[in-house]
């Protein structure tokens, strides 16, 4: 007990907010572009008439409620910890917190909450058209509540638009809060993450159900829509994060000093492939770069200067977590690159008879089914971290904010909530494993579906 009376409560509720944040970011991840996906499959169903597309809409929907279950409620926990760990954030900026975050809930969780029923269990209850704009709506809600989640986010790393009375934020502007410097960029980059993370859930699941021999009449489709939508959405998010690295450099220079492991301001900085970065010595050890590619891809000039952290001393983040975990990110995104157009390409050439494809690349996409979260927690880790040591970027600290709870309370309910978590997630995958192997049962008769598809048509 003396152990945890020791440990500081900031970092004990940082680390208990990190760990419900990891847990609910990978939910809001998967269901942003499932919703859109499942709209293209219930489009598609509805001009051909092929039962594989409505097979796949069946799967796949049971896929999205699960994730949207697990996500509302992890949600729900992870906003009560605004008031119990961090009270002071809310007396402070709740004038510009409390709406985006009620906006959030009124114009996005409701519109999602509302159709959903209907996309569920609606199909043969109610009319196609009614079925298919349920299920727009509720995609529609998804990215929704992205917007203005991300758009509070993005507040706090690049704030606008108010003003400051008696220590608290009044707003001045609220399409300067909303629309503030990083919120386009930030906004485009979750977007793609979570189209990348559902497209290799999509393989992965695909390519496990033909290495059990479990194929099921949506798989060859399903397999095609994931790699087609990694290929073309892995481009756009390496363009997207050129453009949001400049963004981050401009308004955020420390947190993109830590991320390249720059310790003193050079040009031609050179990019580190590898290293280990020495908080003692403020240097890199065992470093191994490229010269001068840092400096050319953040300012686009060879000589370009990037600002070292010696320049932000007591005012930067921990180097290490953002210098590593911007380097997976980066990497699971060129492993990303890799599979979906070699997968592509192979499936191509195999006429796109799935059962002809290679095993090895069979194993490589099921092995990163679950890419997309290593790459979204790793790029949020940086993000947020990379905010330290303030809450509201460069005006408000994050241990101003802090509750005066006791080390022990938060250790022991840090220890619950990793636990709860560790078994959900391990559930959730076997969950989803039991699926993919289970062949799909029927609902309503095909009859008449398509009886009312031919009347929508």
């Amino acid at each position: 007990m003396d152990a945890l009376h020791a440990l500081d409560p900031v970092v004990l509720a940082r680390m208990q907010f990190a760990a419900n944040i990891t847990f609910h970011i990978l939910f809001p991840t998967i269901n942003i572009a499932l919703a859109w996906v499942l709209l293209f499959f219930r489009w598609r169903w509805l001009s051909t008439h092929q039962e594989a597309w409505l097979h796949a809409y069946r799967f796949w929907t049971k896929v999205f409620a699960l994730s949207f279950a697990l996500g509302v409620v992890s949600g729900i926990t992870m906003s009560f910890q605004f008031g119990t760990n961090w009270p002071g954030f809310m007396e402070r900026a709740g004038n510009i917190a409390g709406p985006l975050l009620g906006y959030e809930v009124l114009t996005a969780f409701f519109l999602e909450a509302s159709f959903l029923g209907v996309m569920l269990f609606g199909h043969g209850r109610v009319s196609e058209r009614v079925h298919l704009a349920a299920t727009f709506l509720v995609a529609f809600g998804t990215s929704l509540s992205a917007f203005w989640i991300l758009s509070l986010n993005s507040w706090m790393q690049t704030p606008q638009g108010f003003e400051i009375i008696n220590g608290e934020f009044h707003v001045l502007s609220w399409a300067e809060v909303i629309f503030n410097p990083s919120f386009p960029y930030r906004l485009a980059h979750k977007l793609l993450a979570s189209g990348l993370t559902v497209a290799f859930l999509l393989a992965g699941l695909s390519a496990w159900q033909l290495l059990k021999r479990k194929s099921q009449p949506s798989t060859a489709r399903v397999l095609r829509v994931g790699l087609t939508l990694g290929a073309v959405l892995i481009p756009l998010q390496i363009l997207v994060g050129d453009m949001h690295g400049l963004n981050t450099l401009k308004h955020q220079p420390a947190k993109v000093a830590a991320m390249e492991g720059v310790w003193q301001t050079e040009r031609g900085a050179p990019l580190l492939l590898f290293a280990w970065p020495n908080e003692k010595t403020r240097s890199n050890d065992f470093a191994l770069g490229i010269p001068k590619l840092a400096s050319l891809i953040l300012t686009h000039e060879a000589e370009g200067e990037i600002r070292g952290l010696d320049e932000f001393k007591g005012a930067h983040p921990p180097v290490a977590p953002l210098f590593f975990g911007f380097r997976i990110m980066v990497g699971t995104g060129v492993l990303m690159l890799a599979f979906s157009w070699a997968g592509l390409w192979l499936y191509r050439r195999r006429a796109w008879v799935a059962e002809q494809l290679p095993r090895p690349l069979l194993w490589g996409l099921t092995g990163m089914a679950f890419s997309g979260w290593l790459a979204t927690v790793s790029g949020w880790y940086v993000t947020e971290i990379g905010r330290q040591p303030f809450i509201v970027y460069g005006l408000l600290r994050t241990s101003e904010v802090a509750s005066t709870t006791p080390a022990p309370y938060i250790a022991l309910t840090l220890a619950g909530y990793v636990t709860l978590y560790l078994f959900l997630i391990v559930a959730y995958i076997g969950a989803l494993k039991y699926m993919a192997e289970k062949q799909l049962e029927h609902g309503p008769s095909t009859p008449v579906r398509l009886t009312q598809s031919r009347s929508f048509a």
